[in-house]
């Protein structure tokens, strides 16, 4: 029992450093829970950060 909730728990911490990358969190987290958290990490850097979208306004 001890090994499920220290498998969530690993999983969880994946999500949350996923949490600005291509996947977010919940990608990162599911992939993790169904592969492994070693995979769900090796995902997690192979993946590209999110860019944030900068809105310009016209000088009007």
């Amino acid at each position: 029992m001890i090994y499920l909730v220290l498998y969530v728990f690993i999983s969880f911490i994946v999500g949350l450093m996923g949490t600005n990358r291509k996947f977010g969190f919940w990608g990162n987290f599911f992939y993790s829970l169904l592969f492994t958290p070693f995979l769900g990490i090796i995902l997690l850097f192979a993946s590209s950060k999110k860019v944030p979208v900068k809105y310009e306004r016209n000088g009007r």
